[in-house]
């Protein structure tokens, strides 16, 4: 093996992760010289939302049969087409054919770790609510090994205790996440314009009686899980090409950051939606390059 590979662990649950955050992190590592690994609930090989790949059911007559062909919403929403040329390339990789169960996961068997994100219920709360899955990401965290996150990825980072301190994992750590204004903005779309007999589609976490609105959203809870309230980031009005990073208009490319808003605090990287996953694989990337060159040095 080249001594400057790294091995990559990718954990997603059986169905419906984001395939852009996967695809593209998985295609940017490997083209980088890394291994990546993958990891389900069962050992058994993942697909992505198929919602996220054909943009199928996502318009307002998208339970109507043959009618649910024609997408107007659905193109917007969908994963762009490199993004699903990625995902298509994916299929065919052995390592994620054969992916690894939770439960076999071992911390010393890789160098970082990659936590994607996705917001349908269905198949990602086997992934958020994993308890073997949150123990393993606590100690990788406390192992300073380079983890990144993204969208609701972050919540199973913030979920995850660490042995060390008996806190979160992102306490004391500036993060950021899917915000609540692209996810009140996505489920909004969902109610009053789209996928309207299944409104919660974009919302993994709806509020129970008597809460406030927003309260389940994956920014109140990673913010819930911080240090301080002032941890939690997001592109600052005076950022350059704040409305690129801001409106949920544009998603940023192999040849154009613009639009993405990523997060480094230390050994950890973290970006709020498919739309940043390009500079966040390669931040991450830097990351575990910069580690193996401590090490080396060392």
């Amino acid at each position: 093996m080249n001594p400057s590979q790294k091995t990559v662990l990718i954990p997603v649950p059986n169905l419906d992760f984001d395939p852009s955050e996967v695809a593209a992190s998985w295609r940017i590592l490997s083209a980088r010289g890394h291994r990546v690994i993958f990891a389900t609930p069962d050992g058994r090989a993942a697909a992505a939302d198929p919602l996220m790949l054909s943009g199928e059911g996502l318009d307002i007559w998208g339970c109507i049969p043959l009618l649910k062909k024609l997408k107007l919403l659905g193109l917007a929403l969908r994963a762009n087409a490199a993004a699903r040329a990625d995902y298509a390339a994916l299929q065919s990789e052995r390592a994620f054919l054969a992916p690894l169960s939770y439960a076999e996961l071992r911390q010393a068997d890789y160098d970082g770790l990659l936590l994607p994100g996705g917001h349908r219920a269905r198949g990602m709360l086997a992934y958020l609510e994993s308890q073997p899955l949150q123990d393993f990401v606590g100690a990788f965290f406390d192992s300073g090994k380079p983890v990144a996150a993204i969208c609701h990825g972050v919540v199973l980072a913030a979920r995850s205790c660490s042995p060390r301190s008996g806190k979160s994992a992102l306490f004391g750590r500036k993060t950021t996440a899917l915000t609540w204004k692209l996810e009140r903005t996505a489920w909004n779309l969902m109610r009053f314009c789209g996928r309207c007999w299944d409104p919660a589609y974009y919302r993994t976490y709806v509020e129970q009686s008597g809460e406030a609105a927003g309260y389940r959203s994956v920014q109140a809870e990673v913010s819930r899980a911080l240090a301080q309230l002032g941890d939690f980031l997001d592109a600052s009005p005076a950022a350059p090409d704040f409305f690129r990073k801001s409106s949920g208009l544009f998603r940023d490319s192999g040849g154009d950051s613009r639009p993405a808003f990523v997060v480094t605090d230390g050994n950890y990287v973290s970006a709020r939606w498919p739309g940043d996953v390009h500079l966040f694989a390669k931040t991450f990337a830097d990351l575990l390059e910069a580690a193996s060159g401590r090490q080396d040095a060392g």
